[in-house]
């Protein structure tokens, strides 16, 4: 039987959109599923791009409002 560390917070936010977009393997799945159980700060960041994400497909074809487009805007340039 063979442990593997636990998946660092550098880790986690690297496989993030892969994760939200349902784009791992099985065993990584459930490495992040773990890690985000035990870190407050990765599921906080986890939720909102995936609050995000929902939001953009709910606003369908239609041009996102310039207000969002605006903070979506200044959330990249500030990541």
């Amino acid at each position: 039987m063979t442990h593997t560390a636990p998946m660092t917070c550098e880790q986690a936010l690297a496989r993030l959109f892969e994760f939200l977009d349902h784009e791992l393997g099985e065993q990584e799945t459930v490495e992040m599923q773990e890690h985000l159980k035990m870190c407050r700060a990765c599921y906080s960041r986890a939720e909102f791009e995936r609050a995000l994400k929902q939001a953009l497909r709910d606003t369908g074809s239609e041009a996102a409002p310039s207000e969002l487009q605006r903070r979506i805007g200044k959330l990249l340039a500030d990541y």
